[in-house]
């Protein structure tokens, strides 16, 4: 990517970033028309790819992107704060949810970035949705209290079935060809922490 585009003013480097992910949200990648892009941003084609040497480049840097705009107002003061953990996989479920409603195209370039298969991004979306799961495991989940834990449950287990689950009801939506509802996946999500916490929290921490 050209550094230019961060000399942009804030103003336009949004108006690119806000054309891109309205266009990724509504088509598949290889359908999302670098025209249409510069089109809804007010640019040529040939400033586009001045900024972004292709579409790869560009929606690639929309992932990252828009990644680090939700985990920044995800993991605030009130995040580094709570230190068990199912209140805390409800705090980010809901601070998520809060977020994807008011921006419908963030929640539609998600879903289509989390399941891009056979495309000229996907191999690389796959390494970011998974090959740093450990990593943002230490880095956002390290903190908790995992004294109220049975005796040998292993914490990033759970989390990774439940990170399991919630893509296996994304999964069965894309297979029965319904919009996914957040609020709907959010009080799915509340019903999977709360039978976990049964299970595997010691009796006195329920």
């Amino acid at each position: 990517m050209n550094e230019k585009f961060f000399s942009l003013p804030e103003e336009k480097q949004l108006q690119i970033i806000n054309a891109a992910t309205e266009v990724f949200a509504k088509y598949d990648y290889k359908h999302a028309s670098t025209d249409l892009i510069v089109s809804k941003a007010g640019i040529s084609k040939g400033l586009l790819f001045y900024y972004f040497h292709n579409k790869k480049e560009l929606y690639l840097y929309l992932f990252t992107y828009l990644t680090q705009i939700i985990t920044q107002q995800v993991v605030d003061n009130d995040f580094t704060k709570i230190t068990d953990f199912f209140e805390l996989l409800e705090y980010s479920a809901n601070k998520k949810a809060e977020i994807l409603q008011k921006n419908p195209y963030v929640l539609d370039f998600a879903v289509k970035s989390f399941y891009s298969e056979k495309e000229e991004v996907s191999d690389k979306l796959q390494d970011l949705n998974y090959g740093q799961q450990d990593a943002i495991f230490q880095q956002y989940l390290g903190h908790v209290d995992t004294f109220k834990f049975k005796d040998n449950c292993n914490f990033y287990d759970i989390f990774k079935m439940l990170v399991w689950m919630t893509d296996g009801y994304l999964h069965e939506l894309r297979v029965m060809k319904k919009t996914l509802d957040v609020a709907e996946l959010k009080a799915e999500f509340h019903k999977w922490v709360t039978m976990f916490r049964k299970l595997f929290y010691k009796e006195e921490y329920l």
